[in-house]
């Protein structure tokens, strides 16, 4: 390896952006080195210049970027001093790059076969008939099914899952020679996620491709790199063989991220998650020297506020390195934890879902075929209660019913059949029209994107205070202003936040307040639609804990929608996995995550990245796409993507629940017997240097 030389080497490279109100440096002093066929991962909280590193490497900063300093060498050659020309036939050929968000690198008015076709032909000279078959060719080749009629579809017509492998076989077609992916996951479901990662790593190593992975998920980042970079607020603050990271990790920032993830091992009574405090400086008010310094533990006045800190190796002659002056002096065997609580005892039943169903009827042919409907069933005989005090989550992969169901419960949709009571009062058929303001305080929502649901008009007082006043919680001004700064302090803002618009508070800031105006009219019961998933990991252990203050303090019930298991795991009380509308599994989060599973369980879990390198995981992939809700499968909903499908069973009979003890129920044709003699899907192992290993916030 050594005597090889690099595809791609960064030397102190320096990227700043031109506005109006001067330079903003945004990545500063970034050092890297990309052999043939290496994947390395670069890591941090949203604006840290991960994405930057990228778009410089394509050279591609738009008209206010620019390089003021330092180099990057593409194949021994300089980037900076190649002509537009050169970049563009390198852009798309030689290096490659797969964007987090698929249809912004499509054409919505070109079909996938001509844009596909255009590689080969603008880099290549290939003839229009080569380009077409070797498009196709790529296509099977990233697994999608029937890439005829992919070739013919639009954008539109073909999902997310499908839209993401389309943009890999572009970035494919020419074989480049360095691939960067920028978050090329985060809009795709876990097990959609798990495929595309396998598919890369197998066509990365036929190919003999380099890799630079862009990513906020650490345990994507191990499953996928032998390298990492930590990035914070511009620079590299730690870098070294994954191994040497995860395990040994020498640098506060990279420390207070693990301690912010939920692994195995985490709890949220016994050993909650550590949130980092403060927030990450902007690019123009950087303190000096350590620009972690302000949010650190062991920030050390006179020593860490020196300029321009450099990266020391850890040891001599080792390639892990760390921007840490005391990185020698931390005693890292004593982790900063947060103090353990007993569990909250549940209550009562507040929610009670017996058998509830919401159906869509939607045209199938043209308007005048009055015949042609078919009937969508999104929701199908759902059941299971939720106590007060209790943490529910359901879970499942994007179009499994989960968002519908919260829609029937909040009085969006009205349910087709079945009951849906809150307490005393049945909800199933009332719409939020008809209901009163007693019973819509009961029950709030926390949404998904708080850049959506808050009024970019009104400040954020006026916002919570117009809930506190609809609800009848507080009339009096000075009473409301109390109640205001009371919820701001809940959720741990500053009292003067109440006075700022929405564009003035980062995405971590604006949930909170969407947790204050939900909880404002003293709920009974939150539903958190996806409510951690657009934040950075840090961000998130500080949401979870917030949620879980409240619930503890009011004795709320919290109905948990997400697809990411592992803050599940961390959060919930009970887990009810849904596939297709239905409800596949359901009981407390020790039995879901502990075998008998169900298939489609067990499959999730394997596709879950883990940010610890003392799991091991049994690999289980799902190929296929979920069946479209307005023709499922007969039988068992799963069967089309299941690995113990029986046929002339499973295709044509609906699956019996098994009762294993308690409120653990699995829907399926495997006896009881083949289901307990399942294997577990996650292990921890135990390992024998057990100081980084409590560093980490990880329990064997």
């Amino acid at each position: 390896m050594s005597e090889q030389a690099p595809v791609l080497e960064c030397r102190n490279l320096c990227v700043s952006y031109f506005t109006r109100a001067g330079e903003v440096p945004a990545v500063v002093d970034f050092n890297l080195k990309l052999m043939p066929g290496e994947a390395h991962g670069i890591v941090g909280e949203s604006g840290c210049g991960k994405s930057t590193v990228a778009l410089a490497v394509m050279n591609y900063m738009g008209k206010n970027g620019a390089i003021v300093g330092g180099e990057i060498l593409f194949q021994g050659r300089d980037m900076r001093t190649m002509s537009q020309e050169e970049l563009r036939q390198i852009r798309g050929s030689k290096i490659a790059m797969v964007y987090q968000e698929p249809m912004a690198s499509l054409n919505p008015s070109m079909r996938i076969a001509e844009q596909l076709a255009e590689v080969p032909q603008y880099h290549e000279g290939a003839t229009q008939q080569e380009a077409l078959s070797r498009a196709e060719s790529m296509l099977a080749q990233v697994r999608l099914p029937d890439p005829k009629r992919i070739m013919h579809s639009f954008p539109h017509q073909i999902s997310g899952g499908q839209q993401q492998r389309v943009v890999i076989a572009m970035a494919l077609l020419s074989n480049p020679s360095l691939l960067l992916l920028d978050e090329p996951t985060t809009a795709l479901d876990v097990t959609v996620e798990a495929g595309i990662v396998e598919l890369i790593k197998e066509i990365a190593a036929k190919f003999g491709t380099s890799l630079i992975y862009i990513s906020h998920n650490l345990g994507l980042i191990l499953e996928t790199c032998s390298r990492i970079t930590v990035m914070y607020s511009g620079e590299a603050v730690e870098t070294g063989s994954i191994g040497d990271v995860f395990e040994t990790m020498r640098h506060p920032y990279t420390r207070g991220l693990f301690n912010s993830i939920p692994v195995p091992g985490a709890d949220k009574n016994a050993r909650p998650l550590v949130a980092i405090r403060g927030q990450l400086p902007l690019p123009y008010a950087r303190p000096q020297g350590c620009y972690f310094g302000p949010r650190c533990d062991y920030f050390v006045d006179g020593r860490c506020n020196q300029p321009s800190l450099p990266m020391l190796p850890v040891a001599p002659g080792s390639t892990h390195a760390v921007r840490c002056v005391r990185f020698n002096e931390i005693d890292w065997t004593t982790a900063r934890k947060a103090n353990g609580r007993p569990p909250v005892q549940r209550g009562e039943v507040v929610l009670d879902v017996e058998d509830l169903s919401k159906h869509y009827v939607i045209e199938s042919g043209p308007v005048a075929l009055i015949s042609a409907k078919k009937t969508v069933k999104a929701n199908e005989k759902i059941t299971f209660r939720a106590h007060e005090a209790e943490t529910v989550a359901i879970v499942g992969e994007s179009g499994c019913g989960k968002s519908t169901f919260a829609k029937v419960l909040i009085g969006l949709e009205p349910a087709s059949a079945g009951k849906v009571q809150l307490g005393k009062l049945q909800l199933a058929d009332v719409p939020v029209q008809r209901r009163d303001k007693a019973t819509i305080s009961r029950l709030q929502m926390v949404f998904q994107n708080p850049f959506d649901t808050l009024n970019p008009s009104h400040t954020v007082g006026g916002q919570i205070g117009r809930v506190i006043r609809k609800f009848g919680v507080e009339s009096d001004p000075k009473k409301v202003e109390e109640r205001i700064d009371q919820l701001l302090d809940i959720v741990k803002l500053p009292r003067d936040f109440a006075k700022r618009l929405p564009r003035q508070l980062s995405g971590g800031q604006k949930q909170r307040v969407g947790i204050a105006r939900a909880f404002a009219g003293n709920p009974e019961m939150v539903i958190a639609d996806e409510p951690v998933s657009a934040l950075d990991v840090s961000v998130q252990a500080a949401v979870t804990g917030l949620l879980m203050d409240i619930q503890r303090e009011h004795r709320t019930t919290l109905l948990f929608i997400s697809h990411d298991l592992s803050v599940v795991r961390y959060l919930a009380d009970r887990i009810i996995v849904m596939y297709l509308g239905r409800i596949m599994e359901q009981g407390s989060t020790e039995e879901i995550f502990s075998p008998p599973y169900h298939p489609y369980t067990e499959a999730l879990l394997s596709a879950v990245p883990i940010a610890d390198a003392s799991v091991r995981k049994r690999k289980i992939v799902v190929t296929g796409e979920i069946p479209s809700p307005s023709n499922p499968p007969p039988g068992c909903p799963f069967q089309t993507r299941c690995h113990y499908m029986m046929p002339g069973v499973c295709d044509a009979i609906l699956p019996p629940l098994r009762q294993f003890g308690g409120d653990h129920v699995i829907a399926c044709h495997l006896e009881q017997e083949a289901l307990q003699k399942m294997e577990p899907v996650i292990t921890v192992e135990t390992r024998s240097e057990p100081a980084d290993h409590t560093a980490s916030g990880i329990a064997s």
